[in-house]
């Protein structure tokens, strides 16, 4: 699949995406803001080494997956250099890893692929254990973790999970762990660089998304034409 098309039919997410979502209030009397000014999302503090979840071996296996999902081509950066890892670290370490919106008292039973997962674990835990379960795959494959393997390695490993042949345990639910990797991979690729990923907004870039611009009044008028959007971050709004 093409990197524009892989990407594209991520936009979707952007629903469910692992951000916490906002409470929405009424507002009246005017602008509750002022030029220049921002609420920015706070993000958790790094531990020792700038990483708020993963231990370094995991945040190297997360990097390697994520420049295997998202290879660097002629048209941007891949997903390792984008920061997808450090996105997601902060999110794991979050509401979001915490599963602070997710239903888990259970009754757990499996459902169909529709009705998403359902799993007393959150995303944390699913990623702690999915890792863990990973590198002891490899180790006993191969002798090494999956960051050392070479990169027809970790794509063979990799497919093996997307198609649900790759034994990892009976702790492990092994298409559900890569769905969630891919995911959060591309949230990662596609978010606002505030939250750790999309260096230097290179994927905003290579679609053409304008980013988190206040309005379009200077644009309106520019009908037919090629419009030179440069992106605008989260953090551009915070300076």
């Amino acid at each position: 699949m093409q990197r524009r098309s892989f990407l594209s039919s991520a936009l979707a997410l952007a629903a469910a995406s692992t951000l916490p979502a906002a409470r929405a209030e009424v507002v009246s009397g005017g602008q509750p803001w002022e030029p220049g000014q921002a609420n920015v999302p706070a993000l958790p503090a790094p531990r020792q080494g700038g990483l708020a979840f993963f231990t370094q071996a995991e945040f190297d296996t997360a990097g390697a997956m994520a420049d295997r999902l998202i290879p660097a081509d002629d048209l941007s950066i891949g997903g390792k250099e984008a920061g997808c890892a450090t996105f997601i670290d902060r999110q794991l370490a979050g509401d979001y890893g915490r599963g602070a919106t997710l239903y888990r008292l259970g009754r757990f039973v499996k459902g169909t692929p529709e009705q998403g997962t359902q799993s007393p674990l959150t995303p944390a835990e699913r990623w702690r254990n999915g890792l863990a379960a990973i590198d002891k795959h490899c180790q006993k494959a191969f002798s090494k973790g999956f960051a050392q393997l070479e990169g027809a390695q970790q794509d063979d490993l990799l497919r093996s999970m997307e198609n649900n042949q790759l034994d990892l345990g009976t702790d492990v639910e092994t298409k559900e762990l890569f769905e969630q990797i891919l995911a959060n991979v591309r949230e990662g690729f596609l978010a606002d660089p505030i939250y750790g990923g999309n260096k230097d907004m290179a994927s905003w870039k290579m679609l053409g998304f304008p980013g988190a611009r206040y309005d379009f009044r200077d644009l309106i008028a520019k009908k037919g034409q090629k419009l030179q959007i440069i992106p605008t971050s989260l953090i551009d709004n915070t300076l």
